[in-house]
């Protein structure tokens, strides 16, 4: 069995990944902390792909939970190949830097970057300690981050703040595990349809129409998923500690 850790797979760009890597052969161990109900799609979508899911309801920023959640995931579908962090959240209320209040910015880093680092930790000691099983199959651990990561976003820094941290400690995972052949990647969507985009439709919508996006257009979450399977699958097994992105150009800084 080959088995994937997806956090924040009930949704959107979540959904859309756990789909993507079953269809590469995945057993999906899904996390996140909406309930088993809000999370029967995915389960759904990876059986009609021809795999199973496990469902987990659990806070990341719990760490706490997270030797228990590898434990189950690694006894339904045996050791984790591929991590995929995607859960997180966003600022509690979107405004002025100067307004950012203790509790948005606690709850943001909380989930994007503590909890995201510490379950990281968790899951590369577990890869670690199963490379006796199968010595020769590929891990790799994939932290989905935002263009935010660099480019400001003062109404939400919080956020931003958080996703620059996971970039760091995605490079810092990477020269630590390239020598237990485990790889690292970051991957920075631009602007993809999710619910957590929802609320800016307008203004993303008016970004585009102007030209801020290369590629003039909406990403959607399969843009996302289809990246992070090339990734797992070991489509570029001689990297790691690559930023990859996904915003259709929208990092280029144009003159």
């Amino acid at each position: 069995m080959t088995a994937a850790l997806v956090t924040g797979g009930a949704r959107g760009i979540g959904r859309a990944i756990a789909v993507a890597l079953a269809r590469n052969g995945f057993d999906i161990g899904c996390v996140d902390r909406e309930s088993a109900a809000a999370g029967q799609a995915t389960v759904d979508a990876v059986r009609d792909a021809g795999r199973s899911c496990l469902y987990l309801e659990a806070d990341i920023a719990d760490t706490t939970t997270h030797a228990t959640l590898v434990q189950r995931v690694e006894s339904a579908h045996g050791p984790i190949r591929c991590l995929v962090n995607n859960a997180g959240v966003t600022s509690l209320v979107r405004g002025d830097l100067l307004a950012l209040t203790e509790a948005s910015f606690d709850r943001t880093l909380a989930v994007n970057l503590r909890g995201t680092f510490f379950l990281t930790q968790c899951v590369a000691r577990a890869m670690i300690a199963s490379r006796a099983v199968q010595p020769d199959a590929y891990r790799s651990i994939v932290t989905i981050t935002s263009a935010n990561a660099e480019i400001v976003g003062v109404n939400r820094g919080d956020y931003g703040i958080s996703k620059a941290g996971l970039a760091m400690a995605s490079k810092l995972f990477a020269a630590r595990l390239a020598g237990e052949d485990i790889h690292v990647f970051e991957v920075r969507p631009g602007i993809i349809r999710t619910e957590m985009t929802r609320p800016a439709t307008a203004a993303y919508d008016r970004l585009i129409a102007d030209g801020g996006v290369p590629i003039a257009r909406w990403g959607e979450p399969e843009d996302v998923a289809r990246t992070v399977a090339t990734l797992a699958c070991g489509g570029l097994a001689f990297a790691t500690g690559d930023v990859i992105h996904v915003g259709g150009g929208l990092h280029l800084h144009r003159v």
